[in-house]
């Protein structure tokens, strides 16, 4: 793991279970800052005593208690951040504003609008990737998967007659067409992977283990 600093996000009912990722972290010589996020749903009691718990299970710099819904407790985070990282010449030119291909920015769009129009886990147990990506003369054509852990979280993100994933299509392929400002046809399907995120070999697939 080659990183200057690790931000651990959790939330304040959360269960981790996954001792093979936190013994990553433990055995790091990397400065680690929790996150707990939805202090506003608990009681100050219950924020202690997970603050408590992280403190001595990760031995981080600082535990911010954190509501980000409500902007909550982030004012000293990226001073710290700041504060930690080094300083480095710069890897791109200014002129240059990203390094990444217009279907990564694809897939954020669909899941930021998975994340405005559900509630609770679907956000954090989505994942999306787009297999199909074709520019033709007037229009882009793009396929993207949205994957799932459980039938459902898939019944959920389909909706009635299919009308939430429906609306999810329609929000990301307008914000795709600005984006690219071009037209876009873009089709969305569910599959389910049960349990990917406690799983290696699709944690490295997506691009979240290095």
């Amino acid at each position: 793991m080659s990183a200057d600093l690790i931000l651990f996000v959790t939330d304040i009912h959360e269960r981790h279970d996954e001792n093979d990722v936190l013994e990553k972290i433990t055995n790091t010589k990397i400065p680690v800052v929790v996150l707990i996020n939805k202090v506003d749903n608990a009681k100050q009691e219950e924020v202690l005593e997970k603050t408590k718990y992280w403190q001595e299970k990760l031995n981080p710099m600082q535990v911010f208690a954190i509501s980000a819904l409500h902007g909550y407790n982030l004012a000293g985070l990226l001073p710290l951040i700041l504060d930690v990282i080094p300083e480095h010449p710069a890897y791109y030119d200014k002129e240059d504003l990203t390094d990444r291909h217009v279907r990564f920015f694809a897939s954020e769009i669909i899941r930021e609008k998975i994340f405005n129009n559900y509630q609770k886990e679907i956000p954090y147990s989505t994942e999306v990737i787009i297999t199909a990506f074709k520019e033709e003369d007037y229009i882009t054509r793009i396929s993207a998967e949205i994957i799932v852990e459980r039938d459902s979280q898939k019944n959920i993100l389909i909706g009635k007659g299919g009308a939430s994933l429906k609306k999810v299509g329609m929000e990301a392929r307008k914000d795709i067409e600005k984006f690219i400002d071009g037209k876009v046809f873009l089709e969305t399907f569910v599959k389910v992977i049960p349990d990917w995120r406690s799983k290696k070999n699709y944690l490295k697939n997506f691009g979240y283990d290095g």
